[in-house]
């Protein structure tokens, strides 16, 4: 309810008041804790107290963005909507320059463009200095006319977007607003009548030359030709002005037009590169999957390869257990004395193979000792035949002796 417009308010620029400030920042300031605190209640009568407590203007600041106390002002005058009796009193108070800086701003944001031209342009000749706070938090020094000139000539001030208003030579083309009458013509004036003055005191040394200069000279004649020189001179000043007003708005939009293209080219090499990225993370996808399935068929095999082995394990005890049932008791005896008999025994002692049913290892040692004897007593008999002699000449000499069952040579 709070952060409603007045009921009897009007629509400005065709919307409501409140919609001139982006939807991102007027959620801001409602969640600003001075806008919460200071702002809740007030009239058109209060504000004014809480406008001559500003000590400074801006936008937002901060990491966050948080809004200042001129910007909670500047929304509640739009919520509220004071008369333009009031806003003017504001732009008038010479005493406190915020009051009047927040009734400009204000102006140039809901006001008619020749409203706009007509009360803020008086405010050029304000050389106050300002206190404005910076984007990340810190003050830097302006002044009045600079502000002013920065609301009359650009579309972005204080992070607010200001309608469009048209060019002063637009209007006065129109008939809609007076040429603009600088606060420098007066001067102006009196200088040229301080000259004037001085031209006639200095050719009083005769008399007679004054009195024929004056009498030569028509007073009206004089008033007509000093104000013709004076609107030719503030024509040509105007001329200047629109001149230099039409080059600064063809430079802004020139300057318009290349952000514009570099934000394009921005957003395109931007896609592309998105485009590009996705392109090899689909590549990424694709090359994960084929390994997974790499994986999974590899488990397969793997998982068929050992069924199978345990398949072939249970057949074979399957066929074994159903041979053993099969056979006599007179066959499984003689199996068991097969199986357990010396020779049996040792061969699979010897093939490190397991034991049959009712076999122990017992006489293994035995066995290695009749093993072993065995050896020595080979290697003993080739060295007595003299078949490993050094000489192969011998060596084969032996064999043959060997062979037809005669002594080896001895040498």
């Amino acid at each position: 309810m709070a952060n409603r417009t007045d009921p009897i308010a009007r629509s400005v620029h065709g919307t409501n008041p409140q919609n001139l400030v982006e939807k991102i920042l007027r959620n801001k300031i409602y969640q600003n804790t001075y806008w919460k605190e200071q702002c809740f209640g007030l009239t058109a009568e209060t504000l004014v107290d809480k406008a001559m407590e500003l000590d400074h203007v801006g936008g937002t600041y901060g990491g966050n963005r948080k809004a200042t106390p001129f910007m909670c002002l500047t929304l509640k005058m739009l919520q509220i909507q004071p008369e333009k009796e009031i806003v003017v009193e504001f732009i008038k108070n010479e005493d406190y320059k915020y009051v009047r800086i927040l009734g400009a701003f204000y102006l140039r944001l809901v006001g008619k463009p020749t409203d706009v031209y007509q009360y803020l342009e008086p405010l050029y000749n304000d050389y106050r200095k300002l206190r404005r706070k910076m984007p990340d938090g810190s003050f830097t020094l302006s002044h009045v006319d600079e502000f002013i000139d920065e609301l009359l000539t650009t579309d972005y001030a204080c992070d607010i977007t200001l309608p469009r208003v048209p060019k002063r030579w637009t209007l006065e083309a129109a008939g809609q607003l007076d040429p603009r009458r600088s606060a420098l013509e007066d001067d102006f004036e009196e200088e040229e009548e301080k000259e004037d003055e001085e031209a006639a005191l200095g050719g009083l040394e005769s008399l007679d030359l004054v009195k024929d200069r004056r009498r030569s000279r028509s007073p009206v004649k004089d008033r007509d030709r000093d104000r013709d020189r004076i609107r030719d001179s503030y024509r040509d000043y105007r001329d200047r002005e629109r001149d230099r007003d039409r080059d600064r708005d063809r430079d802004r939009d020139r300057d318009r037009e290349r952000d514009r293209e570099r934000d394009r080219d921005y957003y395109r090499e931007r896609d592309r590169e998105y485009y590009r990225e996705r392109e090899r993370e689909r590549e990424r996808e694709y090359y994960r999957r084929e390994r997974e399935r790499e994986r999974e068929r590899y488990r397969d095999r793997e998982r068929r390869r050992s069924r199978s082995r345990s398949r072939s394990r249970s057949r074979e005890r399957k066929d074994r257990d159903r041979e053993q049932r099969s056979l006599s008791p007179v066959a499984e005896r003689k199996r068991r004395h097969r199986s357990t008999s010396p020779t049996n025994r040792r061969r699979r002692l010897e093939d490190d193979l397991p034991l049959e049913d009712g076999e122990h290892r017992v006489g293994r040692e035995e066995d290695d000792k009749k093993r072993r004897k065995k050896e020595k007593k080979e290697k003993k008999n080739t060295a007595v035949d003299g078949t490993d002699h050094e000489d192969p000449e011998i060596a084969e000499a032996n064999k043959l002796r060997a062979a037809l069952g005669l002594k080896p040579l001895r040498l």
